[in-house]
């Protein structure tokens, strides 16, 4: 039962990331809208929702719960709700509602990699499971890294078409993990 929230809440979201083609076709106002409709209204909420009928959802389970699951299942959650939160705040109004004539913003933590809100997902989605080692959760969360792989490529597609400079960022920055060294 947790799949079908899950995965129309994943499809919203990926289809929120075409606010270029949107703008293009019914205006620059509406095609925003319609990218936070898609994203903020239906996306986010439906695979929230489906992440938590997964965990209460009977199913066998993987990992016996201990103090060290427990304890690296909140220190994944906590480090990426952080990064989430530092990258919310350097995109500012652009999170809630992206539009053409935006600027690139690769201050913060988009100085270091271009997607910090799903590195924050891709570090929360393996302290879910550990929190809750279900099958069920295994299966949620195994989605939830593909569709964050995914959503990320897609929103590279618009935001090249959206901000020319974002052709040279992508060269400079890398797309999930951090360079240890800066040549």
């Amino acid at each position: 039962m947790f799949l079908v929230p899950l995965l129309l809440g994943f499809a919203f979201n990926s289809a929120s990331a075409f606010t270029a083609a949107y703008s293009r076709r019914w205006g620059e106002r509406r095609g925003q809208r319609i990218s936070l409709l898609l994203r903020d209204i239906a996306g986010i909420p439906l695979w929230v929702v489906g992440l938590g009928l997964a965990m209460r959802t009977p199913s066998p389970m993987l990992v016996p719960s201990s103090v060290v699951t427990d304890a690296l299942g909140w220190l994944l959650t906590a480090t990426g709700s952080i990064m989430i939160l530092l990258a919310l705040a350097a995109l500012g109004r652009r999170a809630a509602a992206p539009a053409l004539r935006d600027s690139l913003v690769a201050h913060g933590v988009y100085a270091c990699v271009r997607h910090p809100i799903y590195d924050g997902m891709l570090l929360i989605f393996p302290g879910l499971f550990l929190l809750s080692p279900s099958v069920a959760m295994l299966v949620a969360c195994a989605l939830g890294v593909a569709w964050a792989v995914l959503q990320a490529r897609l929103e590279e597609i618009d935001l090249l078409q959206r901000m020319p400079a974002y052709y040279a960022y992508m060269a400079r920055v890398p797309r999930f993990i951090p360079r240890l060294s800066r040549r």
